[in-house]
């Protein structure tokens, strides 16, 4: 009988980075034992390393675990009276509603927006034509503002909650299984909303509720005002309820005077604020893999950069290789820019926002002592970048080059965002905000430079404004229960709420919430529900 393997590490060149039989070759010589005498091998992890300009593959590699099913415990059969309302069917909502229904919890899921298929052609428009719909766009809808943005994994949550949790999950329902070994896993634009189809589809099944085009207008109280009773949306009806998750994302800003109406308190929160910065993605490749660059195995690179002066950071946020920039304002009189990827990541260009920490010491040197003074903050600068591009379409660009000379830009080089961009000086935009927001990405940009030789060059575009990194406020709740301190049976959630920043980190705090809910309201558990499986059980194979 073979005996145990621990799991362990080992490097392979690009040539060996998908050869299986090179893989167990060196798992061999590395524990001095012939291939017989090791068991079925399985890829944990696996993450490419490129420093010192040296380019190779580190695999985490042991036993492969038998009759492992991928997904963990299975959704249960929640036919009963739904008294938990969750506002918002992004990464957050989804994931309380999956844990929920995990505990025997029945739910109903709210969304302003549209489900992912018709909601693809809200964004056609968005594109094409400049009309912007508040209710469906690329923030709002089904799956959030990560279904049609990139799909990336990658979080720094791990001591929040269970992130292997929420990637077997996501791999259950459609993700590739790569998400569970990759270091830096991705899903893409193209393949996220088929994911996101399947976990609504799997909790339809076994008795959530979702509901679309439903945009929450009130919360509904207790005559004494200290507890939620329900929501009001904005056809007229209500819903009851006896717990009310808010997870509406970092965009829903209508939300959060919602929220003030019923007696929620509100805390301005530290975020970030700058533009997007595109090259050549084979420029990108040369800086990062020198001579390797071009080799098939390769993925299109990518960076992370980050700089500290006097106490306020300027960082690169959402890096997307092989990318495109596109449109993604929420509000007709505001231009906002993002990131998007396919899963093949083949497009020519490389973007990452470059962003400057804003703290509350900034707000209240501007006079702005308000909960929402960073919400204003943001509007002005959208504002400012709508007017700088001329209108609906065309976004105002400056030549890295040219910016770094404090000079606007006469022409600016071919881009991937598809309504055309407008030369131009973006720094005057980035002025609007009343903070040196232009000179900490100069110093930064130069400093970056000196880490990726050939990061500044006549090749690179600023495009503004990527003004959407994270909410700038935060609703507080209890540190053990996550219940709001100031009305019983509200639960806030996700990035909307301050406590999350990506995909994966709000996922996990959906399924939080959902555990504190259990954990506080036991009464709403149906003991008789029973396990909806998926199908199938799944085992995680070994090296792909």
């Amino acid at each position: 009988m073979v005996d145990p393997l621990e799991d362990v590490q080992i490097e392979l060149g690009l040539d060996d980075a998908d050869d299986a039989e090179a893989l167990a070759r060196a798992v061999s010589a590395r524990l001095q034992r012939s291939p017989a005498d090791l068991p079925q091998l399985e890829i944990k992890k696996r993450s490419l390393d490129a420093r010192r300009g040296r380019v190779r593959f580190l695999v985490t590699v042991g036993a492969v675990q038998h009759d492992r099913e991928i997904g963990g415990a299975a959704p249960r059969e929640v036919r009963g009276p739904a008294r938990v309302v969750i506002v918002g069917d992004g990464p957050a909502g989804l994931f309380c509603a999956y844990e929920l229904a995990r505990r025997g919890v029945a739910s109903i899921v709210v969304d302003r927006g549209k489900p992912v298929q018709p909601r693809r052609k809200d964004l056609k428009g968005l594109n094409v034509r400049g009309q912007v719909d508040p209710n469906s766009n690329y923030c709002f809808g089904e799956g959030g503002a990560g279904t049609y943005s990139d799909g990336k994994l990658y979080t720094r949550s791990h001591k929040r909650g269970n992130v292997r949790d929420v990637l077997e999950v996501l791999a259950a329902h459609g993700a590739p299984a790569a998400v569970l070994t990759e270091a830096r896993p991705h899903i893409g634009s193209n393949r996220l909303p088929e994911v996101v189809t399947a976990l609504r589809t799997r909790l339809e099944g076994v008795g959530v509720e979702f509901r679309f085009g439903a945009r929450v207008t009130e919360l509904l109280r207790s005559p004494d005002g200290r507890s939620v009773v329900g929501v009001q949306l904005a056809d007229g009806t209500s819903l009851s309820a006896v717990v009310v998750v808010i997870a509406t994302g970092h965009s829903a800003r209508d939300v959060f005077a919602l929220l003030r109406r019923a007696g929620q308190r509100l805390e301005a929160k530290p975020f970030a604020l700058g533009v997007r910065v595109e090259h050549p993605q084979p420029l990108i490749n040369r800086i990062q893999y020198g001579q390797a660059a071009g080799h098939p195995k390769l993925p299109a690179a990518s960076y992370r950069l980050a700089q500290t002066q006097a106490g306020r950071g300027v960082f690169s946020f959402c890096m997307c290789p092989g990318a495109f920039i596109v449109r993604a304002p929420t509000e007709t009189a505001g231009l906002v820019v993002n990131g998007m990827s396919l899963s093949r990541r083949d497009s020519p260009y490389a973007n990452s926002g470059i962003v400057a920490s804003i703290e509350l010491e900034d707000l209240a040197g501007l006079g702005q002592f308000d909960a929402l003074a960073g919400v204003a903050l943001q509007r002005s600068v959208e504002a400012a970048a709508f007017a700088a591009g001329g209108g609906a379409l065309r976004a105002p660009a400056t030549r890295v080059s040219d910016f770094l000379e404090k000079r606007g830009s006469s022409s600016v080089p071919a881009s991937s965002y598809r309504p055309g961009l407008s030369a131009g000086n973006i720094a005057e935009v980035l002025d609007v905000s009343g903070l040196p927001l232009a000179e900490r990405l100069r110093d930064a940009l130069r400093f970056f430079d000196r880490r990726m030789r050939g990061f500044v060059t006549e090749e690179a575009v600023l495009v503004a404004t990527e003004s959407r990194t994270s909410a700038p406020v935060r609703v507080p709740r209890d540190g053990e229960s996550l219940q709001s301190l100031e009305l019983a049976g509200l639960y806030p959630a996700g990035e909307g709420a301050g406590y999350a920043g990506g995909i994966v980190s709000a996922a996990v705090d959906g399924i939080r919430v959902a555990q504190g809910i259990a954990a506080s309201y036991p009464e709403l558990a149906d003991s008789t529900n029973r396990v909806i499986s998926a199908g199938a059980p799944s085992r995680i194979g070994g090296p792909q």
